[in-house]
């Protein structure tokens, strides 16, 4: 099982369930998610030059307005990078330089990129996207939902054609996420070991860099 119960549904034997009732209960599961623990990989593919890297970390997150997002990628190369108050910090170990970005200017940003699916209500993704139902697919032995998002907005359109969206049909969360590039390139985001509604301390969402650190005004 790839995640933590939030809405244990079994559908043995059941129907694959319409658009509606995907959405209805991924609803409910917003609603209840208050902070989520995961296992994050990343798998960039650049089509033209045939090219794919992996980087391997953790994802911790806690609802607010804005909510508060630590990813600690661990593998090729350590780095963390924090959300938290419209501002994103990127902190480098190998270079000892926390890097600091605004993002007052793109305060969609986090929704509809980093947490899609994850504590947003499901009528604030229609507002971005038009959404389809796929089909049904068992990833790794937990049975998902596959969604397919278009952009709505031009801004978002300019930088992808479209997403796929696997959600559990145990937790109604996503399992993995696929962008689309306008170019053909994508990116695979997939989590597992996915924790809910644990007690994180307030520490995770803060950075405390090695003495000497540089700090770099990136925006």
């Amino acid at each position: 099982m790839r995640t933590g119960a939030v809405a244990p549904s079994p559908r043995k034997g059941k129907l694959p369930p319409d658009l509606s009732e995907i959405l209805s209960r991924m609803n409910d599961a917003a609603k209840r998610l208050k902070s989520l623990s995961a296992n994050l990989t990343y798998t960039k593919v650049t089509v033209l030059v045939n090219d794919k890297s992996t980087e391997e970390g953790r994802l911790f997150f806690r609802k607010g307005k804005p909510p508060e997002i630590r990813i600690e990628m661990q593998q090729p190369e350590s780095k963390v990078i924090l959300l938290k108050k419209n501002k994103a910090e990127i902190y480098l170990p190998k270079i000892n330089q926390l890097q600091e970005y605004s993002l007052e200017q793109k305060s969609g940003l986090v929704e509809d990129f980093l947490l899609l699916g994850f504590g947003s209500e499901t009528g604030e993704l229609k507002k971005s996207y038009r959404l389809k139902y796929l089909k049904e697919e068992d990833l790794e032995g937990d049975m998902t939902a596959v969604l397919e998002l278009t952009p709505r907005k031009e801004s978002l359109a300019s930088q992808l054609t479209k997403i796929q969206m696997w959600v559990s049909e145990e937790s109604w969360l996503p399992t993995q996420q696929q962008f689309f590039e306008p170019g053909g390139d994508y990116l695979i985001a997939s989590y597992t070991a996915v924790k809910v509604n644990l007690r994180i301390s307030s520490s995770t969402f803060e950075i405390h860099p090695a003495e000497g650190a540089k700090r770099v005004k990136m925006n």
